[in-house]
């Protein structure tokens, strides 16, 4: 009854913990895409073929929903994949919905029209490929009306984050809500639409201002996930067994994600 979970990195990590902890029962198998990170600065059919990929894989292990717990292969990928690619009996999901579903004070999976919301000003911090796709707004605009968006593509913090470069990431992160501010001065809300950024949600609390709600991804999807699931168990695949997989060199990202999650994980080849 395994769940994949596909990050182009390291980032996926967080929602891993927040699932993991919400669905303690479920085995989840996680798999980085690290040999070809980040997506961020790829192309739309770049990070299509390459997140395709990963779903096939994550399949192979039994795995019938994934979750792509990568804001930019959910922004860049996953529409055209739920429109051209999955199978009937697979499911794929995306991370942007759950949090514009809090955002937008609806029930989890709620389709009605889009309606009036409280929240009018929206920060929205991720990355520049992310930021191109406008799927945010596109999938905001489904749910809700009168909102603006001001969304600042947060060049570096990815790659200081995963290089375990807390300063440089600190630094980054303040520069982008500066520039940010000097578009849109008084935020009511911000998004962090990248699964890497809950590491550095405090540092962007403290520089929006304790007045802005900071949303972050990882706790929402889980509950979104844990009410799928709920609705829709024929989903859960016939895995029997948690495991991480790589792309990448499994000791160099195994000790990445140790030092990232604080707790010793182990990587596998992917």
């Amino acid at each position: 009854m395994a769940v994949g979970i596909f990050d182009s990195g390291l980032g996926g990590l967080t929602v891993l913990d927040a699932v993991s902890r919400r669905l303690p029962d479920i085995p989840f198998v996680y798999l980085g895409d690290n040999a070809h990170a980040p997506y961020g600065v790829r192309d739309h059919d770049d990070i299509f073929r390459l997140t395709c990929a990963a779903t096939e894989r994550l399949w192979a292990e039994g795995c019938d929903l994934v979750i792509l717990a990568c804001n930019t292969a959910s922004a860049a990928a996953l529409k055209r994949m739920q429109e051209t690619w999955v199978p009937s009996d697979k499911r794929v999901l995306g991370v942007f919905v759950p949090l514009i579903e809090a955002l937008t004070e609806r029930q989890w999976g709620d389709n009605s029209p889009p309606r009036e919301v409280a929240v009018k000003h929206v920060a929205l911090f991720a990355t520049p490929a992310t930021v191109a796709s406008r799927a945010f707004q596109r999938e905001l605009a489904f749910r809700a009306i009168g909102v603006d968006v001001e969304a600042q593509p947060c060049g570096g913090v990815v790659d200081a984050i995963e290089q375990g470069d807390e300063i440089l990431a600190e630094a980054l992160v303040r520069s982008h809500v500066e520039a940010l501010k000097r578009r849109m001065p008084a935020p009511e809300a911000a998004i962090l639409g990248c699964t890497h950024y809950p590491l550095m949600e405090k540092v962007f609390q403290e520089a929006l201002g304790q007045g802005v709600k900071v949303y972050s991804q990882a706790n929402l999807v889980a509950e979104s996930l844990a009410d799928y699931l709920n609705r829709r168990p024929e989903f859960l695949g016939s895995g029997r067994e948690s495991k991480f997989l790589t792309t990448g060199d499994p000791k160099a990202v195994s000790n990445k994600a140790t030092q990232f999650l604080r707790r010793k994980i182990e990587f596998q080849s992917a």
